[in-house]
């Protein structure tokens, strides 16, 4: 595959619009592309929704963000949200960028229609043949296959055109100091001194969905074994919400179960929030999907659950984890004591002070 000529301060632009675990899952891309170019104006355009992933990152120069209809906030009108994007639209094409960069695995035309209004030089994405549109990608880079690669390496193949190639780095995020703070003075006393592991209980997928029985057990016999502090993290909201399900009333149960003096509910209604609470944990346990993700960034050592996921594709990337998942791929097949044996396997947590 041919290298562009790639100016010494490139402007690039890498455009992501998927959930979390996937948005994660391109922080490596712009690691990458900030070693190689240092001296580069880097960006990023993502949804609303995700936009906290990408704060503070000390690796990009901006972060841009698109509202989605069902995102919008309460009061704003659905032409207000595409006005809003207009408006973002303009503002781009004035900053001039070389490369656009589609961040995500496959042909991805709603992407591309993102990127195509934006007027950069160059559009650097994967293709497939007969996809319509696809002729837009002045750079391309043919998809093929992304069979035995995790999310993160089969993104990484699209820097080849910008000359870089070789393992992707770890995923890392910058979560915010002052947040953190806030969680950390709200622990009890019960919680001084104690090894503080993250149990979320939240999941989008039903096979991923592990019983509160469960985490109770757990949680108990952790709690014995290492005298063990919970934090506990969910979707916040009711399960009917249309929006945005949550479990709240699973939170109730396990917090009602426990007790103040076991685990410390974290309600995080912003993902800034979810992200700060995730860096004070030891550990972390948790079902596949976006929380995982953000622990992985974090370098937390993980136990997670996994339901019908690929995990080759999707397991954690750099850090060290133990991945359970059952012939049957449901997580409700999972028991305790295979979550316990797994959690000994972890490396050793720090010594407390």
């Amino acid at each position: 595959m041919p290298t562009l000529d790639v100016p010494t301060r490139p402007r690039i632009l890498v455009i992501r619009r998927d959930n979390i675990g996937d948005l994660v899952c391109t922080l490596p891309m712009i690691t990458a592309l900030r070693c190689r170019y240092p001296e580069a104006h880097i960006a990023a355009l993502v949804n609303s929704y995700n936009r906290d992933v990408l704060a503070g990152h000390p690796d990009l120069d901006a972060v841009y963000a698109y509202t989605k209809a069902k995102h919008r906030e309460d009061g704003e009108s659905v032409a207000g949200v595409y006005w809003r994007r207009i408006k973002l639209t303009l503002h781009l094409r004035r900053e001039r960028f070389d490369y656009a960069v589609l961040g995500g695995a496959n042909f991805l035309p709603r992407a591309l229609r993102l990127a195509r209004p934006l007027g950069a030089r160059h559009i650097v994405g994967f293709t497939a043949p007969d996809r319509r549109g696809a002729g837009a990608i002045d750079t391309p880079v043919p998809y093929g296959s992304g069979a035995g690669l995790h999310e993160v390496e089969d993104i990484f193949r699209l820097l080849a055109p910008l000359g870089i190639k070789g393992p992707p780095p770890a995923a890392r995020l910058a979560p915010d100091a002052v947040l953190a703070d806030a969680i950390r003075a709200g622990l009890p006393a019960a919680a001084a001194g104690k090894p503080l592991v993250g149990l979320h209980v939240s999941a989008r997928k039903p096979s991923n969905r592990w019983p509160v029985e469960r985490f109770v057990e757990l949680a108990r016999r952790l709690h014995e074994a290492h005298d063990a502090h919970f934090l506990l993290f969910w979707s916040p909201g009711a399960p009917d919400d249309r929006f945005h399900p949550g479990d709240d009333d699973k939170a109730g149960r396990l917090a009602a179960a426990l007790g103040p003096d076991l685990l410390t509910p974290c309600r995080t209604e912003r993902l800034a929030e979810l992200i700060a609470g995730l860096s004070l944990c030891d550990r972390v346990i948790c079902s596949d999907g976006g929380a995982m993700h953000i622990a992985a960034a974090l370098e937390r050592p993980i136990v997670c659950l996994f339901g019908a996921t690929d995990p080759v594709r999707w397991h954690p990337w750099a850090t060290d984890y133990r991945l359970l998942q059952t012939p049957a791929r449901d997580v409700s097949d999972v028991d305790v004591d295979a979550v316990l044996a797994a959690y000994a396997e972890l490396r050793p947590l720090p010594a407390v002070g």
